[in-house]
């Protein structure tokens, strides 16, 4: 019979602690050597930077017992393509790149202050945003997004601005869906549910599997923004229906 036996909160949490230095010191290595390597064309400085993320895929697994699965990944599609996905945890932002191709993300500019950190992720190439700068800044989006797919790179975005906790009502904003139907380049829905193990501002990772799901890609060129809107939140929301289980809400 397998092993069904839950953690102690003494043992989550020295089990956390472990995964945190190795987070933490494998963060200074990689951002470092993204810095040193400055001079090199951005897809090699991703490669340097990313490799930082997938080895945090495997402190989860091997340090907290924390994996994750994935629903549809036969709909991920050849060429570059928008990725619209909900936005519970950190864990997200880093394991995405441990099966999607080339990409980046867009992040308020003032992110790029953070010392060491913060310029690692400025020579990711990443579109940099004002908010402040209002309907502008959907602009910022377009004109750099359109430019870095027609690059070959991958844009991931997360319509709800920032982290929603599992169950929890969220806001969709419109840039995104305005952004997708100025493109021609397909639009990837994905649905997660990280929150649940991982949850935000939580100093504890909890063990289980992770399931992301992957919609149908489809192009949003000639559509409404509003109308990208219902069937990406849409399907979304029912895909969380599926893969969310409210007993390891606000844990």
């Amino acid at each position: 019979m397998p092993n069904h036996r839950q953690p102690s909160q003494a043992e989550l949490y020295i089990r956390s602690s472990i995964f945190w230095l190795f987070h933490f010191v494998s963060m200074v290595l990689v951002v470092s050597g993204v810095l040193i390597f400055f001079w090199l064309p951005v897809n090699q400085r991703y490669a340097i930077g990313s490799s930082w993320a997938k080895m945090n895929m495997h402190f989860l697994r091997w340090f907290c017992n924390l994996t994750y699965e994935i629903k549809g990944k036969k709909n991920i599609p050849d060429e570059a393509c928008l990725v619209i996905s909900n936005h519970q945890s950190t864990w997200e932002t880093m394991s995405f790149q441990d099966f999607f191709p080339n990409q980046l993300w867009v992040m308020k500019k003032e992110l790029f202050r953070i010392p060491i950190f913060g310029w690692g992720l400025a020579l990711m190439s990443p579109i940099a945003i004002d908010r402040s700068a209002g309907k502008k800044a959907v602009d910022q989006i377009v004109e750099q997004g359109e430019e870095k797919l027609n690059q070959g790179r991958w844009v991931i975005i997360f319509p709800e601005g920032t982290r929603i906790s599992p169950g929890a009502k969220s806001k969709y904003k419109k840039g995104s869906f305005i952004f997708a139907t100025r493109i021609s380049h397909p639009v990837l829905p994905v649905a997660q549910n990280a929150g649940e193990f991982w949850p935000k501002h939580s100093f504890i990772k909890y063990p289980g599997t992770i399931t992301v799901s992957i919609g149908e890609a489809f192009n949003a060129s000639g559509m409404q923004p509003e109308e990208v809107k219902q069937k990406i939140e849409g399907w979304i929301r029912q895909e969380l229906e599926q893969i969310s289980d409210p007993e390891r809400w606000n844990r």
